[in-house]
């Protein structure tokens, strides 16, 4: 199934939802570009990864590509609702140390929030 995104904006964070694998291949390429287009907007990301089916190691590449792009301007990239196989895959490669991980969407963007009130 090719992977299909959308946007959602809650105040200052923008939700990417994904649907669907992300291998290497044009779904990987759409992904990155898609993101990078949003980086000089509110750089505050959610990528809801609920409705992702896989994942392989080149997708597991193009975010950690797009969480140090958002690093590199000023933004932040979490990730939110992730599904067995995915939480698997990060903890395989042990990039749960990398990222901000979630259960909820909403948490995520919580997060964003109780960060902006404390700094």
């Amino acid at each position: 199934m090719a992977l299909a995104i959308t946007n959602s904006t809650i105040g200052a964070v923008i939700v990417v939802h994904l649907n669907g694998a992300i291998f290497f291949d044009e779904d990987s390429t759409f992904l990155r570009v898609h993101v990078k287009g949003l980086l000089d907007k509110p750089r505050q990301i959610v990528l809801d990864l609920g409705n992702v089916t896989r994942i392989d190691s080149s997708g597991l590449g193009t975010l950690v590509a797009l969480y140090v792009s958002a690093r590199k301007v000023g933004g932040d990239i979490k990730l939110a609702n992730l599904g067995k196989h995915i939480k698997e895959a990060l903890r395989i490669t042990r990039l749960v140390t990398v990222f901000d991980i979630f259960d909820r969407t909403e948490d995520a963007i919580a997060s964003f929030n109780k960060a902006a009130a404390v700094g």
